[in-house]
Formats: structure tokens, C-alpha cells, sequence
């Protein structure tokens, strides 16, 4: 079949819902399917509303053929097509038999394309009110689409919503890459967190967790790592890394460490403690409702709620202190992570995929 992703945007630096859909789209094309991932320069195409934007316009059209970007940070299977088009035109994408919306941006376009571009489906990976306004993400998973939800939780939401045409597919793992290269029971004792700018994902509750948890702990040592460049509330006996190599993050980070920190709000899914999980940490976590995947309080994981940083730093500090509960639930957090596979995932979507493609061609 020819399957093509709609992604909104080319991105530079390592994201999580990008990295969903590369995998989709390796594994896919493993499969014998013609795989397609387009990536926008920009979604919309308005008039120049002046000179100097019609120069722009035409300076970054003569760019996007000189310049191909490249993804460097996941690999990509050769017999995936990656296109970097202008905007989303139907002359920009292909034609197919499957088309997948990726982010509410795109659902309206992928919704607007011709039958020629495919049977036509939505990966919903969050509910993304963060992005947009909560009317217009709301109409797009009411939209007749073949909806995909990565989560328990979204799927209920999407019921709340009253939507149809749902199929709950969890996020896999590759295990080849997140694995245990250090011993579980002998890791320092060093906590790992995930930095962001945006609000939702928790990072100054983490922070903040961090700074109780010093302050009856002078020993205590901390990595974080993230896209952005170090910020000023990052205190400076943490450490920090800007956009590491996988190779680091899985060998140094997520195996140098013996606790991992999530302090998010809200997630998706939630990848980076899952993989921190596949590499032996245990996991510190709010309860941001994609982590309920595979996080389960006492048995895998230690859970409190989202925004209470003196909650999560009792968490933290329980681990730090019984090395008996940390062991025994990252080993358990280890083990329950191995039944999240790219190769389940997929089989799942491309039966999916096959099954509306039968359909609407019988119609």
C-alpha cells in the first residue's frame, strides 16, 4: 500500500510525537508498504500583504530547493520517501491509499485532500489544547476520520467528546536502542529529568523537587538534558546537557542514573520514562495520564499528582533511601516495559489501515 504521514512541521531537534511516526513509517516500509512522510515548511499559504513578505516568500521557496534538511537524531529506514514541501497543497503530497493527520494542524487539511491521497486517518498523541484553541482541537477529533489514540486515557476523552471511529494502539519501545548497559543495583545515586520550556511538561516542579530534595541531601546529583540551552533556573550543582546524541542519552543518562524524574502536567504517552524504564531507572512520576500506560503506583513506579513538587520529592527521597524499593521496582518497571513493541504497534495500525482500505474500496 502507499501510506503517507502528515507532519506540520520539519523538526530540527528530537520530539516525541515525531518520533512516533518515524517509526510507524520504518516499520512500515520494512513491511513492503511505499511510505511517505511530509513535512511542511508552513501549514498555511496566506497573500503577501507586502513587498518586503513577498521577497521573503519567494527567498524561502528558493531555499527549499537548495537546502534538503535532515533527520539526524532517529534513523530512517532508506524506503521511506521524506518530503520537505512548501506548504500543504494537494499538488505537495502524494497520491495514495492511506493519508495520516499527526497533529490537530494538520487534520483539517488531511481532511480537505482528495480521495486520490487515500483512505484518510488521524494519530491523535495528546489533546492538544496546549497548541490550540480547545473548540477547534475538539472539532478535529469529531472529524470523519479514522481516529488512532496512543492512550487509555484518550480514548476516554475521545468517548467524553463524542467521537467514533477510535482504535487504541499504545506507543512501542526499540528496545535495540533503550536497553541496561549498567547493572540495576549498582547505580549512583543520580536523578535524570527531562528539561522543557513549556509549562505543561513540569520542569520548575521538577526543579523544585530537586532543590527540597538537596537540601537534606548535599550528596544528591542530578542530570537533566533537553533541546533548549541552559536556562538560569537550572541550579548549578545539576548538570546539563543540550540536545545529546542518543548514544549519550541512553549510555550516560538513562544507565548513569538510578531514579528518573517526570514532573509533567499532562502527556500523550510520555516516551521519555518509558525509555527510561527499557534502561533500568526507576521512575519518580506524576500522574500526567499517558504514563498510566505502563506506570502503576508501588509496583512500577512511584506516582503523586501533577504540580506538587513536595509530593514527587517524597517520592524521590524514598527511593534515594530504601535502595531495596528502588531496585524492586525499576526490575519491575524493566520487565513490564519489554511488552511495548514497534513491532506489536504496527502490526495493529497496518491492520487498521487495511481493514478502512477494504472498506471504502468496497463502497
Amino acid at each position: 500500500m502507499r501510506i503517507s504521514f502528515v507532519l506540520p512541521s520539519f523538526p530540527e531537534v528530537p520530539v516525541g510525537g515525531y518520533r512516533v511516526v518515524y517509526e510507524y513509517a520504518n516499520r512500515l516500509a520494512s513491511r513492503g508498504h511505499k511510505v511517505s512522510v511530509v513535512h511542511p515548511r508552513r501549514l498555511a499559504l496566506s497573500p503577501p500583504k507586502s513587498l518586503y513578505r513577498w521577497v521573503r516568500r519567494r527567498a524561502r521557496r528558493i531555499l527549499d530547493r537548495l537546502f534538503v534538511p535532515q533527520v539526524d537524531w532517529q534513523p530512517i529506514d532508506r524506503r521511506v520517501s521524506m518530503l520537505y514541501v512548501p506548504d500543504l497543497r494537494p499538488g505537495h503530497v502524494p497520491d495514495g491509499d492511506a493519508i495520516f493527520a499527526t497533529a490537530w494542524q494538520t487534520a483539517d487539511h488531511v481532511l480537505g485532500f482528495p480521495q486520490s491521497k487515500g483512505v484518510k486517518f488521524y494519530l491523535i498523541q495528546h489533546y492538544e489544547t496546549w497548541a490550540g484553541p480547545k473548540e477547534e482541537v475538539d472539532a478535529t477529533w469529531r472529524a470523519p476520520l479514522h481516529k488512532v489514540v496512543i492512550a487509555k486515557w484518550l480514548l476516554e476523552l475521545g468517548r467524553e467528546l463524542n467521537c467514533d471511529d477510535m482504535e487504541y494502539i499504545q506507543n512501542g519501545i526499540d528496545h535495540a536502542r533503550y536497553r541496561l548497559v549498567s547493572p540495576i543495583a549498582s547505580r549512583p545515586k543520580q536523578v535524570a529529568m527531562m528539561y522543557s520550556v513549556q509549562d505543561w511538561k513540569g520542569s520548575r516542579d521538577g526543579l523544585r523537587a530537586l532543590a527540597i530534595i538537596k537540601e537534606g541531601r548535599p550528596d544528591l546529583r542530578a542530570v537533566l538534558f533537553g533541546t533548549p540551552r541552559r536556562c538560569v533556573s537550572i541550579a548549578e550543582w545539576i548538570e546539563y546537557r543540550q540536545n545529546p546524541p542518543q548514544a549519550e542519552l541512553v549510555n550516560e543518562i538513562y544507565n548513569g542514573s538510578s531514579i528518573y524524574l517526570c514532573a509533567s502536567w499532562s502527556e500523550g504517552f510520555s516516551l521519555p520514562p518509558a525509555e527510561a524504564m527499557a534502561c533500568g531507572c526507576a521512575v519518580a512520576t506524576t500522574d500526567c495520564g499517558g504514563i498510566r500506560e505502563f506506570a502503576e503506583h508501588e509496583v512500577t513506579a512511584l506516582i503523586s499528582a501533577p504540580r506538587d513538587p513536595e509530593s514527587l520529592a517524597r517520592n524521590i527521597a524514598r527511593l534515594l533511601r530504601d535502595d531495596g524499593l528502588r531496585q524492586r521496582l525499576a526490575k519491575a518497571g524493566h520487565e513490564r516495559i519489554q511488552n511495548f513493541t514497534w513491532e506489536r504497534s504496527t502490526d495493529q495500525l497496518e491492520q487498521f489501515i487495511l481493514l478502512h482500505a477494504a472498506r471504502e474500496a468496497g463502497n
